[in-house]
């Protein structure tokens, strides 16, 4: 659970909690429970730079640079930039003299790099991104230039900017062209101009819809908190997506459209994706007329990839940058259960018994902090979860091929001196290893967190001088394992979240806290009592179980009143590190150092955590996945975390974080998990049910339907809510099961897709625009979605509905859908045309599209029973009768495995399966549906034998039924190449 406060304290949601002053004069009385107190968290208020009257505008005042000695190189040119006038100062002190260099690094991408001049030279202080941290792309200088679309221009008039633009379109990709570079030790800017109704994606981790509009505000900074809309949360992802739309008339001349909704007009799309690789704090202005970038230190480090499709771009960006996403086990793709507030073992057992009951599919079942000692990690608590209870409740779960996931929080414990020397040897390990941040003295920074005072892993102290971070956690989860045999691990609280500002418990270790600086849910003064939308009117009988009953709104970004707020200027020579210059609207709206390890916590070696702080929830990541590999050696390791950057990905998977049992949170799981499709991270999904507030019926019978076909399928809520589990509400067990047996009997086709993604960089989940590219009404289109390139998934999103409007995708061009209930065509839509939808409670509807193969297997209770059922395949053939497909097969769980790869290519009357690869696969193939036949076939053949009476054919639906195969596939459903054929 991302225990984020502004989700379990209305208190903190209103920022009370405030800065220390005097921790040391606190004293407890005997017997006396000391806790932290709610002051130790407050800062300085702040006002966002953007909503500040006082606020100057460095374009206005600063003078630009101008560029000199510019020379041609192989793959692009270098230069000098320098100050075109006076410093101006404004948000921090100007760099006089730059670099500019500019790479076509691959035919498809462009590197544009504006640095410091003195990096490298000795005494440079200058942060850069290490590659260590986040490599750069290798540069093929083939005659790049030449071949790109991509074309690279600057100018000194009336100061120094530059121009990209796609050659084939003539169409301006980015430009600087009319503004200033502005260059100083805390700030950076530059903008560029962008099309009127741009559509524009990713820029993350944010909840908003999926387009992004105008006069919206991206803050990049890694955050502790709720998911609260159009604000900073846990991820940092400085890449966007830029799709533009051009009428294409009969010579197949482009023009740019500005009417995209003429559903009569040939369109045609180009996509280009920009990246700016600084892990710095930063702030994206998206304004008339374009884009202003800003960040609080590194570099602009930008690439440029050329597309022209988001499939294009999404691998370039991952193939060449972040590196492609993790490949995950075959049994992560099953349902996984989870709560804050389940007490022991007992319980856990109680929740697996109860899915067995009531026949629901439960893969896993997952512990949040409950299990733990104190909430210190890598202990058990001896009274609730005792390590030989919990033995022999995991082999009785594992035996039944089931699994486990515990939480692992970010901060460990610190114990008290005088009274718990050596009775916590995780952190006595830690300290021998020199594992732990410092403060600036060199003495241990001691924040807090869960347990009370804590310490925190300095994993960039551990890559850059070799101190024992990495080897400490992989030795403590090797040593956990040992009495707890979890499956994966789920990594919270990586921003890195601290409840104090400072190293509050440096001198305080005494006085070491036994409850956090906050109410929990359910204790009193912080009841749960917060229903879904519409709750009252469907939920009569259950509102009046509590005595208070309010339903929430979505919350938004917003400002303090207060007119206190702190203004800082520029010291020459001097950062000033926790009140930078330059205020960017963070969610807080405090000094970075509230609710965060302090921005001058220090790591081995000097550098400051302010220069690393967005990049903390990456490093434990990194940490994690090879402290796995040694506990299951030659296993892909199961990692969800909370925190991440770009390129996390490719150790881990995200869920969306503290939502919020609302209509709305449901509505935005879909674009935060498209967006996350853009950032690399197919594994994603969300808090079914919600977790904040009080779920009902409805609501989680539609969620639990939605969030099978998310990648990560999870439900979790938070301590003292009302139980979510799928089987409390029979309608909503219904529901669930209904939607299940569909995600189960697409494992095979869910997995394959998934092993795409992690070869080629393609997307698992999908927006329409992506897969439609030429139909510009889909551009926003973020209430539908497809799983892969054949499942189209359109959700009812709103309460008390029995209906939902959709559209189907490419009916203007010929592509036809096929309702995966009754396997029927879709007839009578138009193009762009919004199509009312039978979708009464317990039903969504899903649609196969034609052109499409997909291969299934037979639903069950764990994908363990799935795995060894025999084979189906669903043919959807097109308009031309045709259809083709794939299926990737290997062991489920190794990092080096041998596989297989089956083709399938079907045509109006024959089927060919071809195999290629070592994988032996045993199951036979049991069924093949075709859908979109045409006549009544009075024979049907398996590789020219007859197969007699298996097959039927509906008229009506011109579906032909083949079943039994099993009896002609006994080796193998794929030991072998085949053609079925029918006439």
């Amino acid at each position: 659970m991302a225990r984020s406060m502004l989700a379990l304290s209305a208190a903190y949601v209103l920022g009370l909690l405030a800065l220390v002053q005097s921790q040391t004069s606190t004293t407890t009385s005997p017997g006396a429970v000391f806790t932290i107190p709610a002051s130790a968290d407050e800062g300085q208020p702040l006002i966002p730079n953007i909503i500040d009257p006082q606020a100057v505008d460095p374009q206005s005042v600063c003078p630009g640079y101008t560029a000199s000695n510019v020379v041609e190189t192989a793959n692009g040119i270098t230069a000098d930039l320098t100050l075109a006038g006076s410093a101006c100062n404004v948000y921090g002190n100007d760099i006089e003299d730059l670099t500019l260099t500019v790479e076509y690094q691959d035919v498809d991408r462009l590197h544009v790099e504006i640095q410091p001049r003195y990096i490298g030279q000795e005494n440079s202080t200058w942060f850069i991104l290490p590659e260590e941290i986040l490599p750069k792309p290798g540069i093929d200088t083939d005659g790049c230039a030449s071949k790109s679309d991509l074309y690279f221009t600057w100018s000194n008039d009336p100061t120094f900017s530059f121009t990209v633009t796609r050659n084939s379109t003539g169409d301006v990709l980015f430009s600087t062209e009319g503004t200033k570079l502005v260059y100083e030790d805390q700030f950076i800017e530059f903008k560029t101009g962008l099309p009127e109704d741009y559509n524009l994606y990713g820029l993350g981790e944010v909840m908003h819809g999926l387009r992004l509009g105008n006069n919206l505000t991206r803050t990049l900074f890694a955050a502790d908190v709720g998911d609260n809309l159009d604000a900073n949360i846990y991820g940092h992802h400085p890449v966007y997506y830029d799709t533009r739309y051009f009428e294409a008339d009969n010579a197949g001349q482009l023009t740019y459209a500005t009417n995209t909704n003429d559903t009569s007009k040939t369109y045609k799309s180009y996509t280009h994706g920009v990246f700016q690789r600084n892990a710095h704090s930063q702030e994206i202005l998206l304004e008339a007329p374009g884009i202003t970038w800003r960040a609080l230190g590194g570099e602009i480090d930008l690439y440029f990839f050329q597309g022209p499709t988001q499939d294009a771009v999404t691998k370039s960006y991952q193939n060449s940058i972040i590196g492609l996403p993790a490949f995950q086990q075959w049994w992560t793709f099953g349902y996984h259960q989870c709560r804050w507030g389940y007490n022991n073992w007992t319980e856990l057992q109680e929740v697996v018994d109860n899915f067995a009951k009531f026949e629901i599919p439960l893969e896993t079942i997952w512990n949040d902090i409950d299990y733990m000692n104190q909430y210190r990690d890598f202990d058990n608590d001896a009274i609730r979860y005792p390590y030989d209870e919990g033995a022999e409740f995991l082999e009785r779960l594992h035996a039944n091929n089931q699994h486990y996931v515990p939480i692992v929080d970010s901060a460990i414990y610190s114990p008290n001196p005088e009274t718990e020397q050596g009775q916590y040897p995780i952190y006595d390990r830690g300290v021998e290893q020199d594992a732990f941040l410092l403060n600036p003295d060199g003495s241990l920074y001691v924040g807090a967190v869960w347990p009370g005072y804590t310490v925190f892993p300095d994993w960039i102290g551990s890559i850059f001088n070799g101190t024992g971070a990495n080897k400490w956690w992989a030795s403590e989860f090797t040593t956990w394992y040992e009495k707890v045999k979890f499956d994966g691990i789920w990594i919270d609280m990586s921003e890195v979240s601290s409840f104090c500002v400072g190293s509050c418990g440096s001198a305080n270790l005494t006085l070491n806290p036994a409850h956090p600086p906050f109410l929990l849910p359910g204790e009193p003064g912080n009841l749960v009592t917060t229903y879904p939308e519409g709750f009252n009117l469907t939920n009569g009988t259950e509102v009046t179980t509590t005595s208070t009953s309010t339903v929430a709104e979505a919350t938004t970004t917003s400002s303090s009143t207060s007119t206190s707020y702190l203004r800082t200027t520029p010291t020459p020579g001097v950062r000033n590190i926790n009140y930078p210059p330059y205020t960017i609207n963070n969610f807080q709206g405090v000094d970075l150092a509230v609710h965060a390890v302090s921005p001058n916590a220090t790591h081995h070696g000097g550098t400051l955590e302010y220069d690393f702080h967005n990049v903390y929830g990456h490093q434990i990541l990194n940490a994690t996945y090879h402290a796995l590999l040694e506990v299951f050696p030659g296993k892909r390791p199961f990692i969800i975390g909370r925190s991440q950057f770009a390129g996390s990905g490719k150790w881990a998977g995200h869920w969306g974080g503290d939502n919020n049992s609302l209509w709305a949170y449901m509505f935005f799981s879909i674009p935060q998990a498209l967006s996350y499709s853009l950032f690399g991270f197919p594994m994603f999904g969300v808090d079914t049910c919600g977790f904040g507030g009080n779920t009902d019926m409805e609501l989680c019978a539609r969620w639990m339907q939605l969030s099978a076909f998310f990648p990560f399928y999870r439900n979790h809520n938070v301590l003292s809510a009302l139980p979510q589990e799928p089987y409390r509400w029979s309608a909503v067990a219904d529901a669930s099961k209904v939607a299940m047996k569909i995600r189960y009997a697409l494992l095979p086709y869910l997995y394959t897709t998934f092993y795409l993604s992690h070869s080629t960089g393609s997307t698992t989940l999908r927006a329409l625009a992506w897969d439609f590219p030429d139909e510009p009404w889909l551009a926003a289109a973020d209430r539908q979605f497809l799983l892969g390139d054949a499942i189209l998934v359109t959700p009812c999103l709103v309460q008390g509905a029995d209906t939902v409007d959709g559209v189907f995708p490419g009916v203007g061009s010929g592509t036809i859908w096929y309702d995966w209930y009754n396997q029927t065509a879709v007839t009578g839509v138009a193009a762009g045309q919004n199509v009312t939808i039978a979708a009464p409670l317990g039903h969504i509807p899903v649609y196969v599209k034609g052109g499409k193969v997909v291969p299934l297997q037979e639903p069950a209770l764990t994908t363990a029973d799935v795995r060894k059922s025999p084979y189906s395949l669903l043919v959807a053939l097109d308009g031309e009768g045709k259809a083709s497909g794939g299926l990737y097969i290997d062991d489920g769980e190794s990092l080096e495995t041998e596989s297989t790869w089956i083709d399938f290519e079907a045509t109006s009357s024959s089927l060919e399966a071809s195999p290629s690869g070592s994988f032996a696969e045993t199951n036979a193939l049991a069924n093949v549906t075709v859908l979109g036949v045409q006549g009544n076939p009075a024979t049907v053949q398996l590789n020219g034998e007859d197969v007699g009476s298996l097959f039927a054919f509906d008229a009506e639906s011109q579906k032909l039924s083949i079943t039994g195969l099993d009896q002609l596939t006994q080796e193998g459903a794929w030991a072998r190449e085949w053609t079925l054929t029918w006439s």
